[in-house]
C-alpha cells in the first residue's frame, strides 16, 4: 500500500486531511470578523478594510446583476 511521508496509507491521510481540520474548526465555532485584524500595524489594517469593502462591493454588484437578468427576463 502506498505510503505517505508521515507513514500514513492513503485512506487514512485523506482522512487525517479531511476531517481533522473539520473537526478542530467546529471546535473553535463560525469565523469571526470583528477586531480579525487587531494587533496588526496601522497599514495592514487599512489594506484589510480596502480588501473588505471591494469584497462587499463586488457581492453588490453580482446582486444587482442578477437582479437587471431576472427583470429583464420578466419583461419578455
Amino acid at each position: 500500500m502506498a505510503k505517505d511521508a508521515a507513514g500514513r496509507g492513503r485512506v487514512r491521510q485523506w482522512f487525517h486531511e479531511t476531517f481533522d481540520d473539520w473537526w478542530f474548526r467546529s471546535l473553535i465555532g463560525p469565523a469571526q470578523t470583528q477586531n480579525a485584524v487587531q494587533g496588526c500595524d496601522e497599514q495592514a489594517r487599512e489594506q484589510w478594510k480596502r480588501d473588505l469593502e471591494n469584497r462587499k462591493r463586488y457581492t453588490r454588484e453580482q446582486r444587482e446583476r442578477k437582479r437587471l437578468a431576472r427583470e429583464a427576463g420578466q419583461q419578455r
